[in-house]
Formats: C-alpha cells, sequence, structure tokens
C-alpha cells in the first residue's frame, strides 16, 4: 500500500475542506513514533495536535480501555449513568484552581466544551455579550468560530458569525502589543462597542495554540481577573491544547495563581480518546436546568476510563516534571544554534509547549515561508513538525511528554540541521 494511492482516493472521497498537514498514512504508532503504510517512521512532535501527552497507546490507557471494553461501551450518562463519570468529575474539581465548590459536566471535543462554557455563562449571568481576543482559537463551530479571532482558513465563507461577540488584541510584546496596550483596547471596547454590564464572560487561552503559542503574562490574567469582578463578568479559561500537564503544571492558569470561574478541558485528557469537559463554579455550573446541557456521547465511559488511566500516569511518572526537563532540553538546543541563525526571533514556552518564532532577515518580516520549509525539510528527515500563528511563521513543538530520551536527542539533531539547511539555503 502507498502513502500517494491513498492520496488519490482521500482527494475523490473526503472533502477538501478538511485539511492535511502530511501525506503520510498511518499504519501503527507507540509512544512517540508512528510508523505509515509504507513501514517508514517517524518521530511524532505533534502528538495529534496536544492529544497523545501520555504518548501513543501508553500500556495503562491501553489497559483501561480494554477493561472497560469487557463491561459495556455506552449507556448514554443521561439516562443510565456509570460511577466512573462521577469520580472523573470529582478528580477535576479538585485538580482546577479555586478554592471554591467545583462542579464538572463531560462532553465530545473542545470546540463542544466551548460552547458549554459560553451557554452556561449566559445561563448564569442573564448576559449575551463575550469577549475573546485576536490570534485565539476555539473551534469550528459557529459560536467557535465567532470566538476565533483569526479569519484563514477558520472563518472564510462560512457567512454571518454569531453576534454579541467581541475580540482585544492579546498582548504580544514580540509584535508591539503590551498588556497595557490590551487593557487599554479592552477599555475602548467598553467605551465604544459593548456595555460591560452586557458582557456574560471573557474567554482566553492562558497560552495560545493556533496564534503563536504566546503565553500570556500574570499580570494580565491579575487584570483580568479583576477586571471580571469589577463588572461581574465570567473569567473562562480554556485550557484545551494547554492543560495536563503541558506547560509544566497540570493547567497552564497554574503558572499565574489565577483562578477562572469557568475552564474548558479536551484533547490529552483522555490520551487519544474523545472526551471534554467543563468545570466550573458549582452555582454557576448549576444554573441550567436540567436536560439543558449534554449530549449523547457526552462523557463516553471508554473516554472516561482512558482519563482516568491518563490523571494516573501524569501522576505516577511525575509528567510535569517531565514536561520542565523536555522542554528546557528543546530550548536550550534552539539557543544553541540562535547565533548562526538570525532567521530565529524568537523561543518560548511553557513547560513542554514551546515554539520557535522566524522572520525574513531582509524583509524584516515574519516568515511563514521558512516555518513550512524547514517542517517540510524536516518531514523528509523523518521528524513531524507543525507551524502556527497568526502570520504561519512559528514551529511549534507538542511531542509526547513520554518520549524517549533517544528519541528526543534523535529529533533535536534533525530539528537543528532542517533549520540550518533551510535557513543556510
Amino acid at each position: 500500500m502507498k502513502n500517494s494511492a491513498i492520496s488519490e482516493r482521500k482527494n475523490q472521497s473526503i472533502s477538501r475542506g478538511v485539511g492535511m498537514t502530511t501525506q503520510i498514512y498511518a499504519d501503527r504508532a507507540e509512544n512517540s513514533e508512528i510508523w505509515d503504510v509504507e513501514g517508514r517512521r517517524y518521530i511524532d512532535f505533534s502528538s495529534g495536535i496536544a492529544v497523545v501527552n501520555t504518548g501513543h497507546r501508553h500500556p495503562r490507557v491501553i489497559d483501561a480501555v480494554k477493561a472497560q471494553l469487557d463491561r459495556f461501551t455506552h449507556t448514554c450518562h443521561q439516562v443510565v449513568p456509570y460511577e466512573s463519570y462521577v469520580r472523573l468529575a470529582e478528580r477535576l474539581n479538585g485538580m482546577l484552581p479555586g478554592k471554591f465548590e467545583k462542579k464538572t459536566i463531560f462532553v465530545t471535543t473542545g470546540a463542544e466544551a466551548v460552547e458549554n462554557a459560553i451557554k452556561i455563562a449566559r445561563n448564569a449571568t442573564g448576559r449575551q455579550a463575550v469577549i475573546a481576543f485576536a490570534g485565539g482559537f476555539h473551534g469550528r463551530t459557529f459560536m467557535g468560530m465567532a470566538l476565533t479571532g483569526k479569519v484563514v482558513p477558520y472563518k472564510v465563507g462560512f457567512g454571518a458569525m454569531p453576534g454579541d461577540v467581541y475580540h482585544a488584541p492579546f498582548p504580544v510584546p514580540l509584535h508591539g502589543v503590551s498588556v497595557a496596550d490590551s487593557l487599554a483596547a479592552l477599555d475602548r471596547l467598553f467605551k465604544a462597542d459593548v456595555d460591560p454590564a452586557r458582557v456574560a464572560a471573557i474567554i482566553i487561552e492562558p497560552v495560545q495554540g493556533e496564534g503563536g503559542f504566546y503565553d500570556a503574562p500574570r499580570d494580565f490574567l491579575v487584570a483580568l481577573r479583576k477586571l471580571c469582578d469589577q463588572h461581574g463578568m465570567l473569567l473562562i479559561a480554556d485550557e484545551v491544547q494547554t492543560g495536563f500537564a503541558r506547560t509544566g503544571k497540570m493547567f497552564a492558569m497554574d503558572h499565574h495563581e489565577v483562578a477562572a470561574d469557568i475552564t474548558t478541558m479536551a484533547k490529552s485528557l483522555a490520551g487519544g480518546f474523545p472526551l471534554a469537559a467543563v468545570t466550573g463554579r458549582a452555582e454557576i455550573m448549576d444554573a441550567p436546568g436540567p436536560g439543558g446541557l449534554g449530549g449523547t456521547y457526552g462523557g463516553s465511559p471508554i473516554g472516561v476510563a482512558a482519563a482516568h488511566a491518563v490523571l494516573d500516569v501524569i501522576e505516577d511518572e511525575k509528567l510535569c516534571d517531565r514536561a520542565n526537563t523536555l522542554g528546557a532540553r528543546l530550548k536550550q538546543r534552539l539557543h544553541s544554534i540562535r547565533d548562526d541563525v538570525p532567521e530565529i526571533v524568537d523561543i518560548r514556552g511553557l513547560g513542554f509547549m514551546n515554539a520557535v518564532e522566524f522572520n525574513d532577515v531582509k524583509k524584516g518580516l515574519p516568515s511563514a515561508e521558512i516555518a513550512n520549509a524547514i517542517r517540510l525539510k524536516a518531514l523528509d528527515k523523518g521528524l513531524i513538525l507543525l507551524t502556527c500563528g497568526v502570520y504561519g511563521n512559528v514551529i511549534r513543538f507538542l511531542a509526547p511528554i513520554t518520549i524517549q530520551d533517544e528519541v528526543m536527542n534523535e529529533a533535536l539533531d534533525i530539528l537543528e540541521s532542517s533549520i540550518r539547511e533551510v535557513c543556510a539555503a
């Protein structure tokens, strides 16, 4: 079987709207490695976009899923509930920042978690408006698109977005936007566009994912918390990509000691199985009436079983510490070549959620061409990378936190050689 033959079939049978980063078709995977249908091995620095923080097919996750398969696979929790759902909610309630009572619901995807967070915020506050940030990504559903602060490719051609959604600039000093600038923009928004008394919530990624892996400065999150408290707005933390040890703490908000009123989670929660969650202040989560929240597949017993195993692995294998160690190694290697590669304008990231940003030296402008050329060069050498950023000039690193040391070293060698070859050319 050839990748090219499958790709031709894909072109005939699958909507082109489903974009694909590579044209390699997976046959099997283990921890940080993927083998395609032609038998070629790749090192995975994408983790299915931050989904398998615990690695592909972690034995404890697989064992948990197999055990659940032998009991039952689906009842719909709203019809015949199960204890594992309740126990997982209890665990998340105890993990999330904030010294207040919390409650949780489970859904299927990150976008669905965001949709429900907005529903809950509007129901609890009796308000409609929501503020999000430029560069943010919150999903491809209509509310998710409305909240997302990037037009191409997410909003193009899909018509009018849901109303009462406003955007403010996200603080990125590298691109000339300071914390003071962002706060001033919010103040102007309240003066010119929306009464803060109408705002249900402000939603923010504590580290922007698709937007470029820019982490929100602590003083900005503190200011947002104060602003929300002042005006009776809710603070929603979108931890879909940042959660579960990726940033060196269980949640990115833990770095700042700022508690959101509502937190959305998905991706790595269940180690490759579809599961998402919304956790928040108990009184807020209880605002919708019975039947207002839920979904047929929400809190699938398979995903819940996997999530319990994921949480156990993170704790037992000390993956938060491991993320900090791996991220430091990656950034150290990138810094070691920076003097030789002037195209590198920034190296950043919390824990093992890291990125490197490239500019065209002659033009002094962000270069998506350089970032993509490096991605393709690395892919040819057997390393899967992802790009991101409003300008497309950022390479983001999301390898499994369980990656073996020898595989990590091999990946760093490929990364360095790819950067050097592209930038030298």
